[in-house]
């Protein structure tokens, strides 16, 4: 297992940052790999974001120096959704099956926590977020077809798309994760615009089902002083409070989101039009 350490940006550091800078502190370009558990450590909101991807035998989550507790849960709870083919995650000896697009929480308190593949040469693949949690609630699985569902956007704006909402508050519950998925229909492009920031909450997106040709120009930023991300498949954007997240890409595509914060209200959003955008 591999962990590395992404600290906080304010907002003047971030006026200053070059190109290379930016991707330092907010791109995560290298989480999925065979056979390894990958994680990062951000300092906001002290989230853990990472995945697992089994190849051949098991991996276990185990709790790296930066949590500083006897296991990866123990003031913890994760979400994980299986963005591969089918696998498992065993949770204190309880084998919880999840098909492509299924989600796992796993509460605080947990301890033993391991992946695996039904089929080593068309693994899963396991995006996990964690944030730490002061309440305790059940590990529960939630297929795809359990998600709250919201259709948005037109295709005038190239911005049709699905949400699927799994650990929310009339979904699965938790502490303080919020967690779901966003598919963009075909002929679409444009995700979350008009923008928004929301200081009671930072985000995590990962864009995936992007091809190798293909990318998305991911917006950031104070609405305005905004910068761009250029961010292709399986990467991952930390975004801070004081930060628009948005993007556009060169074709359809889907992206996991997740937040942590004070609240848990999906739609708590201080929007900002996009003609006040600079």
């Amino acid at each position: 297992m591999t962990t590395t350490t992404r600290f906080s940006v304010s907002r003047a550091e971030y006026a200053r940052m070059t190109t290379a800078e930016l991707r330092a502190a907010f791109l995560v370009e290298s989480l999925f790999a065979p056979g390894v558990v990958n994680l990062t450590y951000w300092e906001t909101d002290r989230s853990v974001l990472g995945a697992a991807v089994p190849a051949g035998h098991p991996l276990t989550l185990d709790a790296p120096k930066e949590v500083a507790s006897t296991h990866f849960c123990e003031r913890r709870e994760l979400g994980i959704l299986n963005l591969g083919e089918a696998g498992a995650v065993i949770v204190d000896g309880t084998t919880h099956a999840l098909a492509p697009r299924d989600l796992l929480y796993v509460g605080r308190g947990a301890k033993v926590i391991s992946f695996t593949s039904a089929k080593a040469d068309a693994p899963a693949r396991f995006f996990l977020v964690s944030y730490p949690a002061h309440t305790t609630h059940p590990t529960k699985l939630a297929r795809q077809a359990d998600a709250k569902m919201i259709k948005l956007g037109s295709p005038e704006t190239a911005n049709q798309r699905t949400i699927y909402q799994y650990v929310h508050e009339e979904g699965v519950k938790s502490c303080q994760l919020v967690m779901g998925y966003t598919q963009l229909d075909p002929g679409s492009v444009w995700n979350t615009m008009p923008p928004h920031t929301h200081l009671r909450r930072s985000e995590i997106y990962l864009y995936f089902t992007v091809p190798e040709t293909q990318a998305v120009v991911h917006l950031m930023g104070p609405s305005d002083e905004t910068r761009h991300l250029l961010v292709h498949n399986e990467q991952a954007v930390l975004s801070p409070i004081w930060s628009i997240h948005s993007g556009c890409g060169t074709g359809h595509y889907a992206f996991v989101w997740a937040m942590g914060g004070e609240n848990q209200v999906f739609a708590d959003m201080d929007g900002i039009p996009a003609n006040a955008l600079r």
